[in-house]
């Protein structure tokens, strides 16, 4: 081909995208969108514009493949010298445009797979669809069902995927998800003296039958199953506890038990608080509760391995989590004394206040009924004494008054007493409470 011919319109490799555009305004100076709702316009913008852009994207790697050097062999990545060539083989690869085709020379030799060193150089996956599609798909998989996710990429993209295949993409980004987030922790301590904040949480997830963890799978096959609907009980032997953590860096925040529960605030006054700073929050269902609290310890010490700042621990109350918490700031003293001679890592483990509430709602309901709306001064009253260090008090005042009260059904009553009862050394008393509670 003479070069004075090679970038000429005709024979380009971006002419048919040009001939699209041309007719897409062609079609808009046209008299039928001339006399179109704007919405009627947009449309076919949409429609046509996909087409304008899968045909750009081609006429790109088109440009690639005429590019690509001939070579008499290659090595593979095992070492295998490979001298048989083929020109001008293919793969469709979809986009959020629509399909395009890659041109590629293979190389190979007998019994030994392929190579394709342009696949290489544009780093084009597997399998059909591309990092685009790919990024698109796992972006709509987390709003809804995967039903929804084929709808939106068909209304939205040209690309059309399967609903198989949406669930094959999201489980294939999914598989490196703890590589990536190893590689977002701090290497390097934080020039800072804020506080340093923990916090642990379990959340349950709704799992098939062979997913559940041994225990609760027994649990489930010997429930008796409404086909219908669910059985009375079945939802508890349908999740599995997933661990939740999460480690952030913050300024402390003083507040009085009254601030806390607004009482006597004006409202045109709100206090300034500076928001937690490089948090990361990460949750597993398939590894153990104690390894994901090991990591934020780990991912703590990473930001302070000298242990200067002040570390708060917030947690719901449960005996296990407690238990792995306490048993992992022993573990951690044991090996941080071994690489520097003073430990000085100041920990103070809070209750959130959050669940310290809803116990305290649960049982004001065994005194008041369902539309008295007097309970909201109750609860209030009993939260801001909890707030002052009146904790104990307050778990033996609720149980004497439903004994004197006569009330049959308490047990929402003991479970708060009890809760309140054994929670009181992580319930900061009034005299402490400006200093520690900053994270509540």
């Amino acid at each position: 081909m003479q070069t004075e011919y090679a970038n000429t319109q005709e024979i380009s490799f971006f002419s048919e995208a040009q001939i699209q555009l041309d007719t897409i305004i062609h079609q808009l100076q046209g008299e039928t969108l001339q006399n179109s709702e704007h919405g009627d316009v947009e449309q076919f913008i949409q429609n046509e514009g996909f087409e304008l852009l899968r045909r750009l994207l081609q006429g790109h790697l088109d440009m690639k493949a005429s590019e690509e050097r001939h070579l008499t062999s290659i090595t593979s990545s095992t070492g295998i010298n490979l001298t048989h060539v083929r020109h001008h083989t293919q793969r469709k690869m979809s986009s959020l445009f629509g399909d395009v085709i890659v041109h590629r020379k293979s190389y190979s030799t007998r019994k030994h797979k392929c190579c394709f060193p342009l696949d290489e150089q544009l780093n084009l996956p597997d399998d059909q669809y591309s990092d685009g599609l790919r990024q698109r798909i796992v972006d709509e998989s987390v709003k809804g069902s995967f039903d929804n996710v084929v709808e939106s990429l068909k209304r939205t993209t040209g690309g059309r995927v399967a609903k198989r295949q949406c669930l094959n993409a999201v489980q294939d980004v999914a598989q490196d998800f703890e590589q990536f987030y190893a590689m977002q922790r701090f290497e390097r301590p934080e020039a800072t003296q804020d506080l340093i904040v923990l916090s642990f949480d379990g959340k349950g997830v709704v799992v098939r039958t062979d997913s559940l963890r041994e225990c609760t799978k027994k649990a489930a096959l010997k429930s008796k199953k409404l086909n219908s609907r669910l059985s009375a009980g079945e939802k508890k032997d349908r999740k599995r506890m997933a661990q939740v953590s999460t480690v952030y860096t913050t300024l402390a925040h003083v507040r009085t038990p009254e601030s806390v529960m607004k009482i006597n605030e004006e409202d045109n006054v709100r206090p300034i608080r500076v928001r937690p700073r490089n948090k990361r929050v990460w949750a597993s269902l398939e590894r153990d509760a104690e390894r994901v609290i090991e990591e934020a310890f780990e991912e703590a010490l990473q930001r302070d391995p000298n242990q200067e700042r002040q570390w708060v621990i917030l947690v719901d109350g449960h005996p296990h989590q407690l238990k792995q918490i306490n048993r992992l700031i022993k573990k951690f003293n044991v090996q941080v004394n071994r690489l520097i001679k003073k430990f000085n890592v100041q920990v103070t483990i809070i209750l959130d206040f959050i669940h310290v509430a809803e116990y305290v709602w649960k049982a004001a309901w065994c005194f008041f009924e369902k539309d008295d709306t007097s309970v909201e001064d109750w609860v209030a009253e009993r939260l801001l004494n909890i707030l002052k260090g009146k904790c104990s008090q307050v778990a033996k005042g609720i149980k004497s008054s439903a004994t004197k009260r006569k009330i049959s059904k308490r047990e929402n009553v003991d479970k708060c007493a009890r809760y309140l009862l054994n929670n009181i050394p992580m319930i900061p008393e009034d005299a402490r409470f400006q200093r520690e509670c900053t994270a509540c």
